[in-house]
């Protein structure tokens, strides 16, 4: 079995194991977030989450067949509680759909919880298979993905596949200015090689030098 199978499958599994839990049980009377257990958190670089997360993918369908919004809604809502901290999403899953679903649910509790989210597909220019990490889309696609999870950070925010028309320097400065301006706190790739992230690590700690010089 490859990955991408593995991921399917164990992906659809963890799903229909959540769904059991019916929407009534999850919700409280006044319909408020209240995290009823407490999981092992680990230390990612600075950034603290629970040892298991919650990735959205699979309840937009991605994985085969479609999914209801209120047991979606219920999906996350139940996770939280039990003690989940760390979410993951991007724009491109729908697209947009499953940052809006997550931002709706988690933002009562925003500072309780830890939102990955990815940019690197041109969703914003209606394509969204093509790669596109030109520093203008990055901006873009950063300022939707606020909007659509109803917050004012990103708590990781990750190129979700090398764009090799862009200089890595190009991606990385850019990010780093987001984080200057508080938008971004950490900074991730998905499916890069070391040399990409070698790059992508050394433009950042340009950047942070460039700063200091009076």
């Amino acid at each position: 079995m490859n990955r991408r199978d593995f991921l399917k499958t164990s992906s659809l599994a963890i799903m229909l194991a959540g769904l059991a839990g019916r929407a009534e049980n999850i919700m409280s009377e006044d319909n408020t977030l209240k995290q009823t257990k407490r999981i092992e958190h680990r230390n990612l670089g600075g950034l603290n989450v629970s040892a298991i997360g919650l990735g959205c993918l699979p309840m937009v369908g991605y994985y085969g067949g479609r999914y209801d919004k209120n047991e979606m809604i219920a999906l996350i809502r139940r996770a939280y509680e039990k003690g989940v901290t760390f979410f993951d999403t991007a724009e491109v899953y729908g697209p947009y759909t499953s940052e809006t679903w997550v931002g709706e649910v988690l933002k009562p509790v925003r500072g309780q919880v830890k939102i990955a989210t990815k940019f690197g597909f041109g969703v914003e220019e209606g394509q969204p298979t093509a790669l596109n990490s030109e520093p203008k889309h990055i901006r873009r696609a950063v300022e939707g993905s606020l909007k659509r999870l109803q917050t004012d950070y990103i708590d990781l925010l990750y190129q979700h596949r090398v764009d090799t028309k862009i200089p890595m320097e190009d991606v990385a400065g850019t990010v780093k200015e987001l984080i200057q301006e508080g938008k971004v706190l950490h900074f991730g790739l998905s499916e890069a090689s070391a040399k990409s992230i070698r790059k992508a690590h050394a433009a950042v700690l340009f950047q942070l030098f460039k700063m200091n010089i009076p």
